[in-house]
């Protein structure tokens, strides 16, 4: 599970703009995804490495907290520097959005894993 983890971080963020996406009818082009997902996908390797910083498991889910944390503020950030939009009710879904499955995931694993 150990070296899934990254990748199923990486669905949950792609997942959560696509969501977004086909919600908003800006559609699921090859263009538009990139656009959109490169400002959280920088802010997820920043997560990861903060993680690596502390010397935290990746599985644990506040290892997962603080994925989410990292990935949303600079995820938000780097929107605003590239010119795209930040609404309040936009952090406030993303943020849900992700701690549900990003740390939801770690939580499921860590409830069902073999001890």
């Amino acid at each position: 599970m150990r070296r899934l983890a990254p990748l199923i971080d990486v669905v949950c963020v792609v997942a959560f703009v696509g969501i977004g996406r086909v919600a908003h009818d800006h559609g699921i082009s090859l263009a538009g995804m990139a656009s959109t997902t490169w400002p959280f996908g920088l802010g997820l390797l920043a997560g990861w490495a903060l993680v690596a910083r502390l010397h935290r498991a990746l599985l644990r889910p506040l290892s997962g907290e603080i994925v989410v944390m990292t990935t949303v503020a600079l995820g938000m950030v780097l929107r605003v520097i590239a010119g795209q939009g930040t609404a309040p009710a936009f952090i406030v879904v993303a943020w849900a959005f992700l701690t549900l499955f990003i740390v939801g995931w770690r939580l499921c694993a860590q409830r069902f894993a073999r001890p």
